[in-house]
């Protein structure tokens, strides 16, 4: 899971410099693309951190691909690639949905242990 760590910081990173580019370079659609993919981003990769913590298995690599996904295409399409992006844009949604709901499988069944 050190991989997933370290993509997990990473993707925090790129959410900051995503940020930063939609508050200081950008404007329009484009600066509100990149504020929506950064803030979901950043999110997520402490998500995936706090979900490492808890011993948890899938839902930090859903949480850093899911945000990489949504967030990615979001800040692609910010920089002037296609609009067709973003009918990919809902599969990272899926895949950070689908972490929180494997979170919680993984608390009820540390409860259950305690």
């Amino acid at each position: 899971m050190r991989i997933v760590t370290i993509l997990a910081c990473l993707s925090g990173a790129l959410a900051v410099i995503a940020g930063a580019f939609g508050a200081h370079g950008a404007s329009g659609v484009a600066q509100e693309w990149l504020k929506t993919g950064a803030q979901y981003q950043m999110v997520h990769a402490v998500a995936a951190l706090v979900a490492l913590r808890m011993g948890a298995r899938w839902s930090p690599v859903m949480f850093v691909s899911g945000g990489l996904i949504f967030a990615g295409t979001l800040y692609l399409m910010a920089l002037g690639l296609p609009r067709w992006l973003g009918a990919v844009t809902p599969i990272g949604g899926v895949l950070l949905i689908a972490g929180w709901v494997c979170l919680a499988f993984t608390a009820a069944k540390s409860a259950r242990a305690d």
